[in-house]
């Protein structure tokens, strides 16, 4: 088995490529080791010291860390994905993963569905798979006012060139599609 490996916008955070898919349907994201018991996979990774956050994508894995160089948790990351998919066991406990994935409640005015309708098509079509390329993922919480509020996932929460992603990436698109929007805005 290889996997490949390939930086993000964000420096504290990888993108592990292992070839098979890792996600069939929705994304997952841990950002603690208490949440990591819901996949055996992620558990696992955090069990390497130096890692605070793990991201599944359809067929990535995004981990963040803080501390320790690359050079120096890498290999261990590498074994352990590898290890994990030889053994055949699930990525994702049974119970767990529909609990996981995009769990958040959206918010919006019933008055508001088309123009709803509209940004989640162009964020599903145009915006997350262009950001799953850098490793993360972002998906719509709610509309409110002219303001679309966002959740970024994997490499894109806490990444430095986010806010820039935000405001000038995404705003722009979906006002130039949608003119009720006039702000984005991270939660």
């Amino acid at each position: 088995m290889f996997i490949q490996t390939e930086a993000t916008p964000n420096p504290a955070t990888l993108k592990f490529l292992p070839g098979k898919v890792v996600m069939e349907t929705g994304t997952a994201e841990f950002r603690d080791e208490a949440s990591a018991s819901a996949s055996p996979l992620a558990a696992r990774i955090f069990a390497i010291p130096g890692v605070t956050g793990v991201f599944f994508g359809y067929d990535f894995v995004t981990v963040s860390k803080d501390g320790p160089e690359w050079q120096h948790l890498k290999p261990a990351i590498l074994g352990t994905i590898m290890e994990h998919f030889m053994s055949g066991a699930p990525v994702m406990g049974s119970a767990s993963t529909s609990a996981q994935v995009d769990g958040d409640e959206e918010f919006f005015d019933a008055g508001d569905e088309t123009i709803v309708a509209t940004i989640k098509e162009l964020l599903e079509t145009r915006v997350r798979p262009a950001v799953a390329q850098d490793g993360g993922d972002i998906t719509f919480r709610g509309f409110k006012d002219g303001k679309v509020f966002l959740n970024m996932k994997g490499s894109c929460a806490g990444c430095p060139s986010s806010t820039a992603t935000l405001k000038h990436g995404v705003q722009n698109l979906l006002s130039h599609f949608v003119p009720e929007v006039q702000e984005v805005e991270a939660v």
